[in-house]
């Protein structure tokens, strides 16, 4: 065993020191997304004392089910919002300077056709713009036989040729996780399964939270200078308490997951939906092809995991047939499917969810701080908002330090971690951090092998169970690793191995392994599968 300290908190010796007041907090974070997770980042560099909580597992909201890209935004441009796009694309190119392998440039390509706008003339100049707000130059057109050639099967009906620029893909979940470690390593906590149920007042200023572990129902009362409400879409439910306000209007984006085999993307290619010509795109990820999104208003309890509906299945069904005719693409070619709900700024319904601004929000209300909405590009920004929000109660911080890093950059190269495949080496050391020399240490041979046609493997899974507060075997499957979105029926090819780990890692017995496959299924098969109805 290692003997290098854990990645994040021991939970249990975590959650007995919240009972016994042993800390004295000068932050308290509701919310483990990336937001949250940038807010721990950004207060623990700077000498704060900050806990970050998390009703349920880290990322397992919006975080978890983003449409994984890292991008400026070219729309945001079409709507005059200049300084969000400028923003996104600083914040972009920081990310894939500091870590690469977590965030990696991909090719999208807009196809051009005879009769639609906008043609090639308008579309190019639109890239050089968002070059230039960039700091970059990478954007070209392709003529017609060079599409036919790279998407095989792509619609040649009125086709032209296609318009090229880059932007960013990661995993959403993983990204979280990062930003968690790196916040932990500078001396931050974070609990996940750990709900807030109601606010701590004096003199009418909220001054602390109410918390419950939701896995023994013991209740804990935490006291601090400040706390900030990151919940994203359940942000109006705890900033109730102390404003009546509705300010969040949830949409819901799903998306479907393919094998690569069935669909043969090479970089991200825009699809015009034959029905309302909104933009879905079609994309390789993680050794799949992945398709969406969607963009309505989620009616859904919003307690439950977000489910794709049949209407929404059928509608990106749609947009693949309509770009790839002979592809003959149905039901039973989807290995999974995933839901996520967006923090939007708005609550009139009466407006285009899609014409909805991406634009994030701060809000003070006797104390508690609230933020909502944005990017996953510019969480960090986002953050520092939150924390420049809560100076009144802090003390001044000297928040805005543009030049500071998120991420440690490691000096870790593929034979400090035990392969010779460069690349893997890249993508394990963006994932893992300094952590990445350590993931084959403990695991035999046959773990620290990838699996199927995925860049996983079982190694990871080990080291997820013993470092990274995994409760669940949801946890495990389809947050810390992404194994259960990409492999058939959700990864049961690999259950004997995982019970392995699981009986070594977190002493789970056979009754607790049982429990933990019967409650993942149901999860899977409810919310990461072919909707019910």
């Amino acid at each position: 065993m290692s003997d290098t300290q854990p990645t994040f908190n021991d939970r249990a010796a975590l959650w007995s020191q919240l009972q016994q007041g042993q800390q004295d907090w000068d932050l308290v974070i509701v919310g483990g997304g990336i937001i949250g997770a940038g807010i721990l980042r950004e207060a623990a560099r700077r000498g704060v004392k900050a806990l970050l909580v998390e009703q349920r597992d880290f990322a397992w909201g919006t975080s978890s089910r983003s449409s994984k890209m890292v991008h400026g935004g070219l729309r945001y441009i079409l709507q005059g919002d200049i300084q969000l796009t400028r923003e996104s694309l600083q914040e972009r190119e920081r990310l894939l300077r500091e870590a690469p392998g977590l965030i990696d440039r991909m090719g999208y390509y807009f196809t051009v056709r005879k009769r639609r706008f906008p043609g090639r003339v308008a579309f190019s100049l639109l890239l050089a713009f968002y070059d230039v707000l960039a700091g970059i130059k990478d954007h070209h057109y392709l003529k017609r036989g060079d599409v036919l050639q790279k998407f095989p099967g792509i619609d040649g009906n009125g086709l032209k040729g296609a318009c090229y620029y880059t932007d960013t893909v990661t995993d959403d979940a993983r990204l979280v996780l990062r930003i968690l470690q790196e916040a932990i390593s500078a001396g931050g906590y974070a609990a996940n399964y750990v709900k807030v149920e109601g606010l701590l007042k004096t003199d009418g200023m909220v001054d602390g939270v109410v918390v419950v572990n939701t896995e023994n129902g013991e209740r804990v009362e935490l006291r601090a200078k400040a706390v900030i409400n990151a919940t994203g879409t359940w942000a109006d439910r705890l900033r109730n308490e102390v404003n009546p306000e509705v300010r969040v209007r949830p949409l819901r984006g799903s998306h479907l997951v393919l094998a690569r085999s069935t669909l043969v993307v090479p970089d991200c290619l825009t699809i015009f939906h034959p029905r309302d010509k909104r933009p879905v795109f079609a994309f390789p990820w993680e050794g799949a092809t992945v398709v969406g999104t969607t963009d309505l208003d989620h009616d859904q309890d919003q307690d439950a995991e977000a489910t794709i509906s049949s209407d929404e299945l059928d509608y990106l069904l749609e947009a693949v047939s309509g770009q790839f005719p002979q592809h003959d693409i149905t039901r039973a070619d989807i290995i999974s499917t995933r839901s996520g709900v967006r923090p939007v700024i708005g609550s009139d319904k009466s407006k285009d969810p899609s014409k909805e601004r991406r634009n994030h929000a701060v809000w003070v209300d006797q104390g508690l701080v609230t933020v909502t909405g944005g990017k996953l590009t510019t969480f960090r920004n986002i953050a520092l908002d939150a924390l420049q929000a809560s100076t009144g109660t802090l003390g001044e911080l000297h928040v805005m330090e543009p030049d500071e890093s998120v991420f440690g950059v490691p000096d870790i190269s593929a034979a400090d971690i035990g392969t010779d495949d460069e690349g893997w080496a890249q993508r394990l050391t963006g994932r893992y951090g300094a952590y990445a020399a350590e993931l084959f240490d403990d695991a035999n041979k046959a773990e620290q092998l990838k699996i199927e046609n995925t860049e996983f493997c079982l190694a990871e899974c080990r080291w997820a169970a013993r470092n990274e507060s995994v409760v669940h075997l949801d946890d495990l499957l389809l947050r810390r690793t992404r194994l259960g979105s990409l492999l058939h029926m959700g990864g049961e090819v690999l259950f004997p191995a995982l019970e392995k780990i699981c009986a070594e890692e977190l002493q789970w017995d056979g009754d607790r392994w049982q429990a933990e496959l019967a409650r993942y299924r149901e999860i899977w098969l409810r919310h990461y599968y072919l909707p019910a109805d």
